[in-house]
């Protein structure tokens, strides 16, 4: 039975729960929870005290947007063909750890094309088994045939082969019977949440980041099912025709929303939707790096030429609106997954506030993962999910790739700088 009091004395502190840093503030914690949060707090003689007044201290991070079934960006494409199921589970535990020793404690993961035993991951770190950032799962990415979630398209040259492994992808289909199978499929195996791809993307060739890739049916379907299934839904949605008639539906969230329009910003606000923007992806088109622009696909930098002046556009609205705003990465181009302080600054160079962006990192990414009960905020009762960083947060655009200390639920892992890598 563990009894291990520790005292971590801040420099300042970020809880979660006002745009303010505490000064000079202490965090007390009992094995894996806090216990109190303030200046001077009485302990038990044997509290292990831990030196943080050198850095600020924040809750750890939280990822909403992230596909961790990868080792290494560039083989993203390659998975259709060539990486088995086993890999993926690998590569989706290495990343969790990665993440873990950035400052990232918590990663919603957003489901993958094919099988990659997300939830298996999940299970032996909460099980102890494995040190990692906790995961919250989408287990499959669910969408039409042809649409942004049928990555076949990669072989689409070779007939035979893409109808064969449309077969596979056991969240790609048609029609509303199917979403309704799909929906409770994703529950039976234990899904956090779904996901669908309701539009297209810019790394498919033959799409459209405007397109709708499910009908009123399908989507009546989706909403329906896990409505009574107590599930929440969010989508890959770009355009706001789309995004007008998810919130029709009454969905939970929206990843992207890049071609945001005043009107849709406007409904955001209204009905309490949340989006994650995921800025890091577009990046290159808003500010304009050959270099970076040259490492995407052909299709993808097309698709962002063709669109640039909508989403610098849209990124305007969204940093000047008041919508409920979540952080994720989406990191399938240029950077590695893990590297989710990249979005930091993203979001610092777009004119995001700083205080916004810690926001969005803890406190509401808690509440978009449903894991708010438990971490998001540094206050009495949450697991010690807690984060160091040595840079100024309110300044420095590279902040929050470079940790300077990491614990979850009590635990201290080494941090870890991804500052330079690519």
């Amino acid at each position: 039975m563990k009894d291990q009091w520790t005292k971590i004395l801040c420099g300042k502190l970020y809880t979660g729960l006002e745009d303010a840093f505490l000064e000079r503030a202490e965090i007390l914690i009992h094995d894996s929870r806090i216990e109190a949060v303030g200046r001077e707090l009485p302990c038990p003689e044997h509290t292990k005290r831990i030196d943080l007044r050198h850095l600020t201290v924040t809750p750890g991070i939280i990822d909403a947007h992230m596909h961790p079934e990868y080792f290494d960006w560039r083989d993203v494409y390659a998975d259709t063909i060539y990486n088995s199921d086993g890999y993926r589970t690998l590569a989706t535990y290495c990343t969790a750890e990665r993440a873990l020793h950035g400052g990232v404690t918590t990663v919603r993961s957003m489901g993958w094309f094919r099988e990659s035993y997300e939830l298996d991951v999940k299970r032996a770190i909460n099980e102890g088994h494995l040190p990692g950032a906790r995961l919250i799962v989408a287990p499959h990415l669910l969408g039409t045939t042809g649409s942004h979630a049928d990555m076949t398209q990669t072989v689409r040259t070779n007939p035979v082969l893409c109808d064969f492994m449309e077969k596979l992808y056991t969240g790609l289909g048609n029609g509303p019977d199917f979403f309704t199978a799909a929906v409770r499929r994703e529950k039976k195996l234990g899904a956090d949440f779904i996901k669908i791809m309701a539009t297209g993307g810019f790394a498919t060739p033959y799409d459209d980041p405007d397109d709708i890739q499910m009908n009123d049916a399908e989507f009546k379907a989706v909403f329906d099912t896990a409505n009574e299934l107590h599930l929440p839904v969010t989508a890959h949605a770009y355009g706001p025709r789309l995004m007008k008639k998810l919130m029709g539906f009454g969905i939970t969230g929206i990843e992207h929303g890049s071609l945001m329009d005043e009107e849709t910003a406007a409904m955001f606000e209204e009905t309490g939707t949340y989006l994650v923007p995921t800025f890091g992806p577009f990046q290159e088109a808003i500010y304009p790096d050959p270099e970076q622009m040259a490492k995407k696909s052909p299709e993808f930098q097309r698709k962002l030429g063709i669109y640039q002046e909508r989403m610098q556009k849209g990124r305007e609205i969204i940093v000047k609106s008041h919508i409920r705003m979540g952080y994720g990465t989406d990191f399938v181009a240029v950077y590695q997954n893990y590297e989710t302080g990249m979005e930091f600054r993203c979001m610092m160079e777009s004119g995001m506030d700083a205080f916004r962006i810690l926001k969005a990192a803890t406190k509401t990414n808690a509440e978009i993962c449903g894991v708010d009960s438990i971490t998001g905020t540094i206050e009495p009762g949450k697991y010690a999910d807690i984060a160091g960083w040595g840079r100024n947060l309110l300044t420095d655009k590279d902040a929050l790739r470079d940790c300077a200390f990491v614990m979850k639920e009590g635990v201290v892992y080494e941090p870890k700088s991804y500052l330079g890598e690519q």
